[in-house]
């Protein structure tokens, strides 16, 4: 290239991949190229991603990287990335640094001038939202609500007004007192939950909070949630 010194360094590409959020067959083949060819693989749990690495035969130097020890281990990443060593980073499930650990190596790649690429794939947000007979033209992801009760009720009053659908991420023992909010804060709008998906028990619950709080009371759910609320529905429409 022009102005190239010959021998001049490269610095390494932080590559972005996202992994599978239950079903191992909803990898990508480039993601797979990736994380082959990278020289060492940044992950939350080591345990999850050679799972991955097992299943298609990829041997392959784990780093462990996770929420909220990441802090310790950007040092180290950076390092790789600026002795010219590619290096891929995945997060247990998804997309890296959506709800999930990520953001403050890929701000600091950037701010030391290296080359962040996504290698987009399965998101549990598009997944749930695209099957759940919700609005999808407008969403508004609001990640994991706030532990505490009157923390999580001001969250809901503040987008009581939104028109998008809003998307959250729920443990499922939360569930129950987090539909009670919605009930009493939203009102009885149209409600999603999606839970398991991608995976041998997938399952779409729909109904209104009312009602889904009387199944509740009668089915225990399990694992993680994707919950999906239907925005302020206009005057007219019925709800």
């Amino acid at each position: 290239m022009p102005g190239e010194k010959p021998n001049q360094k490269k610095d390494g590409k932080l590559f972005i991949v996202a992994t599978p959020i239950g079903n191992l067959e909803d990898i990508s083949l480039r993601a797979l190229r990736v994380l082959q060819e990278s020289f060492i693989v940044a992950c939350e749990d080591t345990r999850q991603t050679v799972k991955i690495l097992n299943k298609y035969n990829i041997t392959k130097k784990l780093l462990s990287y996770f929420h909220p020890q990441e802090q310790k281990k950007i040092a180290k990443i950076i390092g790789f990335l600026l002795e010219g060593k590619d290096v891929a980073l995945v997060s247990d499930a998804g997309t890296p640094g959506i709800a999930d650990p990520g953001y403050p190596l890929i701000r600091e790649a950037l701010a030391q001038g290296i080359n962040v690429i996504p290698v987009p794939g399965p998101s549990a947000i598009t997944a749930a939202l695209s099957a759940a007979g919700l609005p999808t033209h407008k969403f508004l992801f609001l990640s994991f609500p706030p532990p505490k009760k009157e923390a999580a009720k001001k969250l809901l009053e503040s987008v009581k007004t939104e028109t998008a659908t809003l998307i959250f991420y729920l443990p499922s023992r939360k569930l129950f007192d987090f539909l009670t909010l919605i009930k009493e804060t939203l009102g009885d709008r149209r409600v999603v939950i999606a839970r398991e998906l991608t995976k041998v028990y997938e399952e779409f619950i729909r109904g209104n909070p009312t009602e889904l709080l009387n199944s509740l009371r009668k089915n225990l759910i399990k694992g993680e949630v994707t919950l999906l609320v239907e925005g302020r529905p206009k005057k007219s429409a019925q709800i």
